[in-house]
């Protein structure tokens, strides 16, 4: 995945969950908050699933900084 690409679906996904836990806490009733936490638990696991899909990703290009390259596999 491109990385800007990411980083704006990331950007995303923290923007909708506090915008989730802002109406969770505003809820009027039990089954609002209800439906809101079950709204919230979907975007934290893709909250969650992005943020480890960036880290892999700066990890990765890390570990290639640090090893030599070679022309040649022998």
């Amino acid at each position: 995945m491109y990385l800007p690409a990411l980083a704006r679906d990331l950007y995303k996904s923290k923007k909708e969950v506090e915008k989730l836990e802002l109406k969770f806490e505003n809820a009027a009733s039990a089954s609002a908050q209800e439906k809101v936490k079950l709204e919230l638990l979907q975007a934290n696991a893709e909250l969650s699933q992005l943020k480890k899909i960036m880290e892999g990703r700066k990890e990765q290009s890390l570990a290639s900084l640090r090893q030599p390259k070679t022309r040649f596999q022998f």
